[in-house]
């Protein structure tokens, strides 16, 4: 198989996809939010560290709470995104730093989210970073955004063009992971509990061109498998489009817990 953003390091991958990811991506539930607030104590007195905040599509929903937010994130495009958007704002401090070494100081935080993220770090050094920086019996949420792959003849065909085009869609997928071991390792066995919310997307064509675009196993124009896709792409669309819109649903996974 060709390849393309696999060659890349993992922080720079998305340095290319900035604009699309700004634009086209799926936020999160307000549902995942009222969770932390219920479960983790996540409140305006809350001071969190967002791990691998990219372009701060989560971070803007912590900020909301009028939480004391540090967006950590190594990818300098994405990180000057999230700084243009909250720019200003009284609660949010951008950090260039990664899972493993934050810069942030000891004991500093009482809550470290990770949404669409996870699955890049290294996971021990990731432990013991939070460890350093969590206050004691602080918590720490891992989310994802994960499209939902059968049900319907758009998500299936969606599903077949990643599979078929991406340049290494089946090897850095979050899926892969494992989670109840990985968690279980991370946490500590039976530390860790799982929610699951729905969200949706309704995107026309331009709008499901930019969201396949924002992935970085997707073939940027030149690549040889560009057209191709592209290609596929316009034909699930003619097919499946009602009134000019395809509805892409997603299962919001959560996973919180303590570290012990």
């Amino acid at each position: 198989m060709t390849q393309g953003p696999a060659d890349l390091d993992p922080l720079r991958r998305f340095s290319d996809r900035v604009d699309d990811y700004v634009r086209y991506r799926p936020g999160y539930p307000e549902a995942a939010v009222r969770l932390l607030v219920a479960k983790a104590g996540l409140a305006e007195t809350s001071v969190v560290a967002d791990v691998g905040s990219g372009t701060g599509i989560f971070t803007r929903l912590l900020l909301g709470t009028g939480a004391s937010v540090f967006a950590v994130e190594p990818n300098d495009a994405m990180r000057g995104a999230a700084e243009a958007e909250f720019r200003g704002r009284a609660n949010f401090t951008s950090i260039k730093g990664t899972a493993e070494a934050t810069g942030l100081r000891d004991r500093s935080v009482s809550l470290v989210t990770c949404a669409q993220a996870f699955h890049w770090f290294e996971p021990a050094g990731t432990r013991r970073e939070f460890r350093r920086i969590l206050v004691p019996g602080g918590w720490c949420a891992v989310i994802w955004n994960t499209p939902v792959a059968d049900g319907t003849d758009f998500a299936i065909g969606y599903e077949r063009i990643k599979d078929e085009f991406g340049t290494d869609f089946q090897r850095i997928r979050h899926e892969n992971i494992g989670k109840s071991a990985r968690f279980d390792a991370f946490f500590g066995a039976g530390a860790w509990n799982a929610e699951n919310f729905e969200i949706s997307q309704t995107l026309d064509y331009e709008g499901l061109k930019g969201r396949l675009l924002s992935s970085s196993y997707a073939p940027n124009e030149g690549h040889p498998r560009h057209g191709a896709m592209m290609e596929a792409l316009g034909s699930l669309y003619d097919r499946c489009q009602e009134r000019g819109l395809v509805r892409m649903d997603y299962k919001t996974e959560l996973f919180l817990g303590r570290l012990s």
